[in-house]
Formats: structure tokens, C-alpha cells, sequence
């Protein structure tokens, strides 16, 4: 190789690394990765709902329509096939959220609603199985964290200048953040009454 050549090729190398190309490779992956870590604690959150039910379904009494709801949310919630191209589909990443959110809200319902059945709530595999379900939702919500941070340094590089024009000619879209399902509802304060008795 020439001179010449060598001496393209290593402004080009300049080039590529000073517009923050090299930065967008590493945050591209830290974005990926964080996001394996939030599929890893969903999955882990699937895999012991089989273990709650059949512990919930020994309780004759329980509510069958609240058990169905977890049942049919996880089997929703695993039926989605997740790829490294979801995070780049606005479309498939909320549907995957959404289901993943449907399944927390029956898991929280059937977790409320066993407070009502005393031999549920004193039989030993259904308390640790209230434990390491505890357990995962924190870990879920600390993986869904460092995605949200993972992706908002990303989002700032895609979205800056110059590093934006590299962002337009390389494809470096900006991503999506978590978000939650109903926003306004949350937003809404609960309402506390000292008075019920």
C-alpha cells in the first residue's frame, strides 16, 4: 500500500473517531446489553409464575378469575419473540412492553389478592414464592433503569451535533425509552380515607 493510501486511511480512522462514530459503536452495545439484562429478569419473572399458580391452585376457595389472568398474561408475554432488532421497531417494543406490563399488573393483583386467604398466606412455598417474586420485580426494575440510562446516553449522542450528522449517514436512529402503559393513571394520587373502617 502506497503512501498515499495509508495516509487516507488513517484520516479516515481520525475522522470516523473524532464525529463520535466510535461512540455510537460503544453505546450501541451498552444499549444492547442493558436490555438483555431486562429480558433476562423477565424471563426469570416467567418462569415463576408455573410455580405461584400451582401453589395458588391448592387453595380450593382462591379466585379462579384472578389465577386465569396471570395464566393467560404470561403465556401472552412469552409468545412475543424478542430480537435485537426489536429495540429498533417502535411498534414491536411497546407491544412487548405492553404485555410485559400485563403481566405485572396480574402478578400484582393475584399478590393482593392472596392477603384474604390466611392458609395461603401461611403456607411456606407460597412465601417464598412471594419472595423471590419480590426479589425479580426489583431486579427488573434496576435492569429497566440501566436501560433507560443506557438509552438516554445514546438518544443524547444520536442527537447532538456533530455527532448527529454522523448518526444520518451511518443509520443511528434514536431509540426508544421505557415507557409505562397508562400514564395518566399513575399520575393520578391515590386516595387515602382514615375513616374506613
Amino acid at each position: 500500500m502506497s503512501m498515499k493510501r495509508w495516509f487516507l486511511v488513517l484520516a479516515a480512522t481520525l475522522m470516523l473517531g473524532g464525529c463520535g462514530y466510535n461512540d455510537f459503536q460503544s453505546l450501541d452495545e451498552q444499549t444492547k446489553s442493558a436490555w438483555s439484562e431486562v429480558l433476562n429478569q423477565y424471563q426469570r419473572r416467567a418462569d415463576l409464575v408455573p410455580n405461584i399458580v400451582a401453589t395458588v391452585k391448592g387453595e380450593a376457595a382462591f379466585e379462579q378469575e384472578t389465577l386465569t389472568k396471570v395464566i393467560e398474561a404470561r403465556a401472552k408475554a412469552t409468545s412475543i419473540q424478542v430480537t435485537p432488532e426489536t429495540l429498533n421497531d417502535p411498534e414491536a417494543f411497546k407491544k412487548f412492553q405492553a404485555a410485559q406490563g400485563e403481566l405485572g399488573t396480574a402478578l400484582s393483583r393475584l399478590m393482593a389478592v392472596s392477603e384474604q386467604y390466611p392458609n395461603l398466606k401461611t403456607n411456606e412455598g407460597f412465601k417464598d414464592l412471594r419472595v423471590q417474586l419480590e426479589g425479580t420485580e426489583n431486579r427488573v426494575t434496576v435492569a429497566r433503569n440501566r436501560y433507560i440510562q443506557a438509552v438516554q446516553q445514546y438518544n443524547v449522542l444520536a442527537r447532538s451535533f456533530p455527532s448527529n450528522l454522523t448518526a444520518m449517514v451511518f443509520g443511528y436512529h434514536p431509540k426508544e425509552g421505557f415507557t409505562v402503559q397508562n400514564e395518566a393513571a399513575i399520575a393520578t394520587p391515590p386516595v387515602v380515607d382514615f375513616n374506613k373502617k
